[in-house]
Order: C-alpha cells, then structure tokens, then sequence
C-alpha cells in the first residue's frame, strides 16, 4: 500500500515536471518570435515591430509603433513614432549642413533621396528629391534610422542649440497689429499647416506686407502658394485691415538649397542632351 501510494506521488510530481517543462518552452518561444505589423487606415500607414528584446533599450526601438500620413506635398511624408520628438517648437533642416544640429537629421540625410528634414514635438516630415527618389525605397530605412535612434538615447538636437519655432520680433513685439498677426499665426493657421507636416512663422511686417517663412512639407508644396494667398492671406486680411498682401521669404540656406538644386537639374539636362 506504501509502495501503491509512492508511486502514484512519484508519477504526479513527473507529470507537474513535464507540464512545467512544456508551458516554459512555449512561454520562451512566444518571447523570442517576432511580429511585423501592417495596416491602412484612412489613407494612413502604420508600420512597427513588436520583438523581444534582452535590454530595455532594445525593446523599446523594436516595440516602436510608427505611423505615416500623406501631406499635400507629393514629395513630402510625416512621420508619427509616437514618443516625443522635440520638446517644444520645430527645426527645419532643409540641406544637409543645417543638419548639424541634430544627430537625429543627420542620420536621415544619409538616406539617398532625402532633400529635407522636418521636425516637431510629435512628428517627423521627411522630403524627397522629384521623380529621382520613391518612397517605397525609402521609407524602410527611415523607419529603421528613427527606431534606432529612438533607442540610443542620443538627444534629437545637441545641447545648446534652440530650435526654429520663435516668430522674427524684437521691438516689434509692442506693436498691436504685428501681435494680431502672430495671435492668429499661433491660434488659426500654424495648428493646420502642422497637421500638413509644415509649419509657417512671422519674419516681419512692413507696409502692409507680412512677411512669412514656410517649413517642412509647405517648403516645395506646389499648393504652398494657393495656401498662402487664398488661406492665410484672406485670413489675415479679413481680422487685420492693415494686411495689403502676404508673401514668402527665404533664408539664405533656403537660396543655397535652391542654387545647388539647379545646377543639378542644369547638370542632368546637360548630360541628356549630350546622350541625344
């Protein structure tokens, strides 16, 4: 009866053990398998991993869940990773040499195809050059670039350095009209040009003329100058009698970025005729 009762104890502790044994193993190989998500969403694209990692660090750039969103610009996508990017305002890096600021731009200006970077406290706008660069090459490696920055813990932009997001001002800011402009700047047309992947921001007031910088997707947009005449000016116009006329202006890196853009595009036609 003794040796019956052993045995039967002896047989459940062997069960237990293989039951164990088995429930580990698969808890192990469910941690360890990796999960590649995709999916469409009103003209939005989603795209993450979900991987097991053996450091936190790790885990967190694999677990990144990034979203992308079309913007009016065909040349331009925004870049949602869902964590903070910038703790306020925005930096526009519109040529490879503004770029040094930021390790996060610079990393994105060495993928082929990348013209300009964009960023804001909660999105990235990445701009391509025309018909030279497609998205389906490089939005992979910008997904890659952002989750392994993300994970190195390297800051966004180097200490020291502000990012772009004051209006022009100075004295200016005691003027009652050039405040009006800037409260509605600030309340009206930057949130929606924001949800475009751009940004617009005050760099003067004269003679009723308002003086604007564009950033981001609303940089080569091909509807940037409906958008400002037919949107912001008529805006301003209607709040603000003083606004005879709105209109874009350009840092010299801007101009640089233009120059060099041409003689390429002289280059290239250049090179064709010859070939003809």
């Amino acid at each position: 009866m003794m040796a019956t009762s052993l045995k039967q104890v002896f047989r459940k502790r062997i069960i237990n053990l293989a039951f164990s044994s088995a429930a580990a193993l698969h808890t192990r190989s469910q941690r360890w398998s990796s999960i590649a998500l995709t999916s469409v969403n009103n003209g939005s694209s989603y795209h993450g991993f979900l991987q097991p990692a053996r450091c936190p660090l790790q885990l967190s750039s694999r677990s990144m869940f990034i979203k992308v969103q079309d913007t009016p610009n065909p040349n331009s996508l925004k870049f949602i990773p869902g964590v903070q990017v910038l703790e306020s305002g925005t930096a526009d890096f519109p040529n490879v040499s503004a770029a040094q600021k930021s390790p996060l731009a610079k990393l994105l200006f060495r993928i082929e195809g990348v013209q300009a970077v964009f960023l804001s406290t909660d999105f990235i706008t990445i701009t391509k050059y025309d018909e030279e660069a497609e998205w389906r090459t490089i939005k992979p490696e910008a997904f890659a670039v952002i989750m392994d920055f993300f994970a190195s813990g390297l800051p966004v932009i180097h200490e020291g350095e502000r990012s772009e997001s004051e209006h022009a001002g100075g004295e200016e800011e005691d003027d009652e009209t050039i405040a009006m402009i800037k409260e509605l700047l600030d309340t009206r047309i930057r949130p929606t040009v924001q949800e475009d992947g751009g940004d617009i921001l005050y760099r003067g007031f004269s003679d009723g003329i308002v003086y604007l910088k564009m950033m981001g997707s609303c940089t080569s947009c091909p509807s940037s100058v409906v958008t400002l005449k037919n949107g912001v000016q008529n805006m301003l116009q209607f709040y603000i009698p003083e606004v005879i006329e709105v209109t874009e202006v350009k840092d010299e890196e801007d101009h640089l970025v233009e120059s060099e853009f041409k003689k390429l595009e002289d280059q290239l036609s250049s090179e064709s005729a010859k070939k003809d």
